[in-house]
């Protein structure tokens, strides 16, 4: 399957909700509580993507396009949202989220992607980038290890329906070596 990453416009919100939502679902059993999971809705979390969609730079959400021009996948990319992960003298970009539809796993939607936020990040000018991914997300963590990323050791809770879930920072250089 071939992919063709674009920037994402406010008309692709729904998409971008539907995907969160399924791949939350999927990915997450055994990771967040169920109820949660259960709880998530599409048209809930739509009017928030639209506000991402519509942030200026250095904020970007991408898209991941297949023939048909049927979006499986996408990814948002920010300037470094937290002072935890900021670097005095060193402009830090984040991956704030990479998710593809469950249909399309494997097929190289989040490669693309993943590659498009990293050259989008340095094309403005950050030099490192950070990422969050939960502890207990073995598979997750192994993507990212493929396109480059290293856990940093950085340890945090996030706090889901009450409970504490271990994430994990991974970073990268985006400075060409």
């Amino acid at each position: 399957m071939r992919w063709t990453v674009r920037r994402a416009v406010p008309a692709d919100s729904s998409d971008v909700s539907r995907i969160n939502v399924r791949s939350w679902r999927q990915a997450y059993p055994g990771m967040m509580p169920d109820s949660f999971l259960r709880g998530l809705r599409e048209e809930a979390k739509e009017p928030g993507w639209a506000r991402w969609l519509a942030q200026p730079e250095p904020g970007a959400v991408f898209v991941a396009v297949d023939e048909t021009g049927r979006i499986g996948a996408y990814c948002a990319v920010a300037q470094a949202r937290d002072d935890v992960d900021r670097l005095p003298g060193t402009r830090v970009g984040e991956l704030v989220a990479l998710y593809a539809d469950p249909d399309v796993w494997g097929t190289g939607a989040g490669h693309a992607l993943s590659q498009a936020a990293t050259d989008f990040l340095a094309a403005q000018g950050f030099e490192h980038a950070v990422l969050w991914v939960l502890r207990s997300n073995l598979s997750g963590r192994r993507f990212y290890e493929r396109h480059g990323w290293s856990d940093d050791g950085l340890l945090l809770d996030l706090e889901i329906a009450g409970e504490r879930i271990p994430k994990i920072r991974y970073s990268r250089s985006l400075v060409p070596a």
